[in-house]
């Protein structure tokens, strides 16, 4: 039986770090193989669009030997590495050989984008007089405190003692 997990989404400009990622958090396991787990350390999914696209499962595994110890490690599937290709294209090299392909798909229609203005202009319109609390970050900020409390409420866990190392790098 799997636990359910906690997904959280956030978006800004100007934060810490450059990156686009979907990150689900799995909750932890009520059957605790290891007596000093660090109850923050929680296996994840993580969906790295860029840079560096790569999917990879962040995961509490055992170490092997004879001992109980564990450790933080993936299962990782980075773009560079499994494929051989000298150049993976951003996302404007592929956006513009689309348009040279006539390709339509990567675009807006002319009756999506009148949709999303006529659902975000009374939006915008509040937040410019005033009706709505548009919470501030300072530049090169990981988060807001507000946010980190809903994440929380939704049972994420940050925790800081993990940092998923490029593979494709030396380290």
């Amino acid at each position: 039986q799997v636990s359910t997990q906690s997904t959280g989404l956030k978006a800004g400009k100007a934060l810490n770090e450059k990156k686009i990622e979907v990150r689900i958090q799995f909750k932890a396991s009520p059957f605790n193989l290891y007596q000093d787990l660090d109850p923050t350390i929680r296996n994840e999914l993580v969906l790295r669009v860029g840079p560096e696209e790569a999917i990879y499962l962040k995961m509490v595994t055992k170490k092997p030997g004879l001992t109980n110890e564990y450790e933080v490690s993936e299962l990782d599937l980075t773009y560079k590495n499994r494929f051989e290709l000298k150049n993976i294209p951003d996302a404007y090299e592929r956006l513009i050989l689309d348009v040279l392909r006539g390709d339509h798909n990567l675009f807006v229609r002319n009756d999506e984008l009148l949709e999303a203005w006529r659902i975000f202009t009374p939006l915008l319109h509040a937040i410019d007089k005033g009706a709505l609390d548009v919470e501030k970050y300072e530049f090169g900020a990981r988060s807001t405190p507000k946010t980190d409390e809903l994440l929380k409420k939704a049972g994420f866990v940050r925790h800081s003692g993990y940092t998923w190392k490029d593979p494709s790098k030396k380290q």
